[in-house]
């Protein structure tokens, strides 16, 4: 993908007309998939190239070109297309935003310099003098940097730190990059919290279904929303009483928690 804006307008177009897959479709073009057929495959990438630019665009504030990165989720998209498993009964999209995001932070660390040091010639002159001198003076750096003695003085904590490589192993050790901790889950892990997330809102759409009328209001308009009506208002709304709101409320909760207990065993 080239790196102009153009090219980056003209990729997002080319995606209007890419729909996501029912599972059902998806399912069996993933069967074929792993029999070996390539078009199969190629229509179930093709379906989530949307979602990747969806979670590039987390991180578009990292300085890296937007395109450079939508390019790296697409690797990882191929990555995770490669191990789909039918037996996980999950969605290409919930299994593939691990490998998507992972190969989208490597890039990102590995593109990107927290301190940009050598922006400016004094900079790198006083880099380039550093290197051959070895000197921790100021007063002599800033000399043949012509960079202010004060500005040296930031620099040199940078100067005399030794940059260590992310891909570089010693000692038989492994490659820093490697051996860097992670708290992330593993992919599998993470797809299978996505699904049990997605049953559970499911789940909840299902149980406030069983509600009667006046229920689902009431549930949604106190417990679904972010700025939720008081219960006179809500009374004045539906010509009750606050308190018989505050009943009616109760019961709905009380029907949901038996609704939710049921999915909870399931899950558990």
């Amino acid at each position: 993908m080239s790196s102009d804006g153009g090219s980056l307008r003209a990729y997002r177009d080319s995606l209007a007309g890419v729909h996501a897959l029912d599972r059902e479709t998806e399912r069996e073009l993933a069967k074929r998939w792993i029999a070996g057929d390539q078009d199969a495959g190629a229509k179930i990438v093709e379906a989530c190239l949307p979602f990747v630019v969806s979670i590039a665009l987390e991180y578009r504030r990292w300085g890296v070109p937007l395109e450079d990165i939508i390019q790296q989720g697409n690797l990882g998209l191929l990555k995770a297309a490669e191990k789909i498993d039918l037996k996980r009964e999950c969605r290409l999209a919930t299994y593939a935003a691990y490998w998507i995001r992972a190969e989208i932070r490597e890039y990102v660390v590995r593109a990107f310099r927290v301190v940009r040091l050598g922006t400016t010639k004094g900079e790198r002159r006083a880099l380039r003098a550093y290197r051959r001198s070895k000197t921790t003076d100021a007063a002599a750096l800033a000399k043949i940097s012509g960079l202010p003695e004060e500005r040296i003085r930031l620099l040199l904590p940078l100067l005399a730190g030794r940059e260590v490589s992310l891909d570089a192993s010693t000692n038989d050790m492994p490659a820093a990059i490697d051996r860097l901790p992670t708290t992330a889950m593993s992919p599998e892990d993470e797809a299978s919290s996505h699904e049990i997330s997605a049953q559970a809102g499911r789940a909840v759409r299902a149980a406030v279904e069983e509600l009667d009328e006046r229920e689902q209001m009431i549930v949604r308009a106190r417990l679904m929303t972010e700025d939720p009506p008081t219960l006179q208002e809500l009374g004045n709304r539906l010509g009750v009483s606050k308190e018989r709101v505050r009943q009616l409320e109760e019961r709905a909760r009380s029907k949901l928690r038996g609704e939710l207990h049921a999915f909870a065993e399931l899950v558990a």
